[in-house]
């Protein structure tokens, strides 16, 4: 789909807010120009990355939201850890967890990078594989300066649904 016919499609919703995501948007050569034509119309644009592309690509107004791969997805070596030092107060890392061992894990990487201090954090849980309430239980008795978070997609249409 062509740059033109995104901005036609998202102009026929009449909203401001723009969430870039699905895959790996970074992976498109052409995203940071698609963000910069939202950025010029106004819109305030979201672009949810996984973490294994260099974020500097992405213009500054736009707001990244880059998740930290736990090791149960068996994706934390694809991440590129530098992108924590270009992130901005604005912006957002999301953990999403498997298992005790991962919330420990995130836990040391807040820690380490200080990474409430920088931007914002999220933590939620992978659908069906922890109880969301289990997570909250732990983040309060840790005193963890994050936000929880759920899939809402996964409440919302059934969790095999891709596309939405």
């Amino acid at each position: 789909m062509s740059i033109g016919s995104i901005l036609e499609r998202v102009a026929g919703f009449k909203t401001k807010l723009v969430c870039i995501t699905g895959g790996e948007p970074l992976s498109d050569k052409d995203t940071p120009l698609l963000i910069d034509e939202l950025l010029d119309k106004n819109y305030t644009v979201l672009v949810e990355t996984n973490g294994s592309y260099d974020i500097r690509t992405i213009p500054q107004k736009s707001i990244k939201i880059m998740d930290i791969k736990c090791p149960d997805s068996h994706m934390s070596h694809l991440m590129y850890w530098q992108n924590i030092h270009y992130l901005m107060k604005s912006d957002e890392v999301k953990f999403v967890l498997h298992s005790r061992k991962d919330y420990d894990w995130s836990k040391e990487v807040i820690e380490k990078y200080r990474l409430s201090d920088i931007t914002n954090v999220l933590m939620g849980t992978v659908f069906d594989a922890i109880a969301p309430r289990m997570i909250v239980q732990w983040i309060l008795e840790d005193n963890l300066n994050v936000r929880f978070q759920l899939q809402l997609h996964k409440y919302i249409w059934e969790p095999q649904t891709r596309g939405v």
